[in-house]
């Protein structure tokens, strides 16, 4: 299977983990933000492992699929290394800290939390996270300005903290958040 075929069908996989979950702030299936996620990983890197967690990044923390059932599922697309770096790459970017796992925390609480447990993640995860910022960035200001601030100012202390994916997505990550909050706050 070449990597287009494993890319589809890695896209197919996630997509039926999403059913019918859309995107909070509009009608699209949820699929549509990991592929853009993956999208803007392939303009940095080629590489099967980073592009397929990619479209698998919130499988874990948003749908019934766990680490074995992707484990399982890519157990007949890759071999046994490249299994494991994906596996390992979506471990990294699902989120610990949810209200479901610690309801005794608040928002700022879980999230000052993941931070501190996001700093620690691979280079590799490290650059997924800067385009699954990038995307939402564009898209929850737009949608949900009451709640962007608080949310750009989290993401923007995410991107001071990760400093070794790649540094050219990086910085576009970082100016894309201060952007839209510069937005938001001459509006104020």
């Amino acid at each position: 299977m070449d990597h287009s075929e494993i890319i589809s069908t890695v896209i197919e996989f996630a997509d039926a983990a999403h059913g019918d979950q859309t995107r909070k702030y509009s009608p699209d299936r949820y699929i549509v933000h990991p592929v853009r996620v993956m999208e803007t990983c392939r303009q940095y890197t080629e590489r099967i492992t980073v592009l397929a967690a990619a479209v698998l990044h919130d499988v874990i923390e948003d749908t019934a699929c766990t680490a074995d059932d992707i484990s399982v599922f890519l157990d007949r697309l890759m071999d046994e290394p490249q299994k494991n770096e994906t596996l390992k790459l979506v471990v990294e970017l699902t989120d610990v800290y949810v209200k479901k796992n610690d309801p005794a925390f608040n928002r700022y609480k879980r999230k000052k939390k993941e931070l501190k447990r996001l700093s620690t993640i691979s280079p590799d995860a490290q650059t997924i996270k800067y385009a699954d910022i990038l995307d939402n960035a564009a898209e929850i200001p737009q949608s949900d300005p009451s709640f962007a601030e608080r949310y750009l100012k989290e993401c923007l202390a995410i991107i001071q903290a990760l400093k070794d994916g790649n540094p050219e997505l990086r910085q576009k990550a970082e100016n894309r958040v201060r952007a839209e909050l510069e937005k938001i706050q001459s509006v104020e």
